[in-house]
């Protein structure tokens, strides 16, 4: 199996919190909950160098919110943003917040 980088951010996937979160990333960025979204995405999309890092790595990568991580795998004892790694099925935290 190969292994796969799982990333998590603090921020859950419906309209309304992605909205308020578009928003609070411009009007207030120091105070925004979730660094792996300052790292990956600016406000027109993701970063070109961050898509090109995506590219270079040679693994998959897979992206969740945080409301559809746990809707798939439960409840984690971790907090997020979080970046997992999953060798075989077996997920490690390899960073987080």
């Amino acid at each position: 199996m190969k292994t796969k980088l799982i990333f998590v951010y603090n921020a859950d996937g419906n309209l309304f919190s992605k909205t308020i979160d578009f928003a609070h990333k411009i009007l207030s960025p120091s105070t925004y909950a979730c660094n792996l979204c300052s790292i990956t995405y600016d406000n027109f999309g993701m970063k070109k160098e961050w898509a090109e890092f995506l590219r270079k790595l040679n693994m998959e990568t897979i992206f969740f919110y945080k409301d559809e991580f746990l809707k798939k795998y439960g409840k984690q004892k971790t907090e997020f943003p979080v970046i997992f790694i999953d060798k075989e099925n077996s997920m490690e935290v390899l960073v987080q917040n």
